[in-house]
């Protein structure tokens, strides 16, 4: 029992100043489900990968922007970026609460942006994990 109460301390003190409220409430990463507005046939890439087709999700970071691309046979591709914005309230939170240590863990990971939800009428927030990318592929007939 002795040997095992060294441990279980270290390993407390480290999850301790390894977290961050950005990390635990949201993670480096979220969830996206990325909609080509009625297009079910459409192909759906996102930074050049293939993701689906008609509607995709997927686990994006969130410290880089989505560049989304919709591609139908007999119609032009067509592009949108999808950008992030800081997540200012987590942040204060995270240093008032972690310290710098916190701060610089959100920052580091990712953690302290957020798809731009405010900004783009096009991304819709679910809750603080979960996102929805409407492209509107209206130049392809139906």
């Amino acid at each position: 029992m002795k040997n095992l109460i060294k441990p279980v301390a270290y390993l407390t003190l480290v999850s301790f100043l390894c977290s961050s409220c950005g990390v635990m409430f949201g993670g480096s990463k979220f969830n996206g489900t990325i909609i080509a507005k009625d297009h079910p046939n459409a192909q759906i890439f996102v930074n050049g990968t293939k993701v689906g087709q008609g509607t995709a999700t997927g686990l994006y970071h969130r410290n880089a922007p989505m560049n989304v691309e919709v591609r139908q046979d007999g119609c032009e591709p067509k592009t949108q970026s999808f950008g992030n914005t800081f997540r200012t309230s987590n942040f204060i939170l995270s240093l008032v609460s972690w310290g710098l240590v916190g701060a610089l863990i959100d920052v580091g990971t990712g953690a302290s942006f957020k798809p731009d939800h405010r900004g783009n009428a096009a991304i819709q927030k679910v809750d603080d994990k979960n996102f929805t990318f409407t492209v509107d592929y209206s130049g392809c007939p139906k």
